[in-house]
C-alpha cells in the first residue's frame, strides 16, 4: 500500500513559521510531481503548491506566493513545505499529494495519492 505521510503541523501565532515534511514510498514520490493542498473546514480542498518530479518548476497559490516555498528530496523521498509569515487564513489541514503527471498541476483531481493530513492552526 503506497503511503504519503506528513509531518511539522501545529498551533503557532499570526507571523510565525512552520515546515511540513512529506515522506513517501518511491512508488509514490520518484518521477512524479508532488503538491500540497489544505482544507479549512466548510471550505473546498485547495492548491497550496507543487513542485514537478525534479525539484524543477514550482507553481504557488497566489495567496501564498511570497510567503512559502516548496521544495523536495528525491534521494530522501521527502516534500518539504517552508511556511513563513503564517496568518490565521492559514489555518487548515494541510495534506500532500502524489500527481498522475511528472510535471505540477492544480486540480485535486489530477492527483493519485494522497496523505492523512497534518493541522496546521494560526492564532492571530
Amino acid at each position: 500500500q503506497v503511503q504519503l505521510v506528513e509531518s511539522g503541523g501545529g498551533l503557532v501565532r499570526a507571523g510565525d513559521s512552520l515546515r511540513l515534511s512529506c515522506t513517501a514510498d518511491a512508488r509514490a514520490f520518484t518521477s512524479f510531481a508532488m503538491g500540497w493542498f489544505r482544507q479549512a473546514p466548510g471550505v473546498d480542498r485547495e492548491f497550496v503548491a507543487g513542485i514537478d518530479w525534479d525539484g524543477g518548476p514550482t507553481k504557488y497559490a497566489d495567496s501564498v506566493k511570497g510567503r512559502f516555498t516548496i521544495s523536495r528530496d528525491n534521494r530522501k523521498k521527502t516534500m518539504y513545505l517552508q511556511m513563513n509569515n503564517l496568518k490565521p487564513e492559514d489555518s487548515a489541514v494541510y495534506y500532500c499529494a502524489t500527481a498522475y503527471a511528472a510535471v505540477v498541476t492544480t486540480t485535486p483531481d489530477s492527483y493519485r495519492y494522497w496523505g492523512q493530513g497534518t493541522q496546521v492552526t494560526v492564532s492571530s
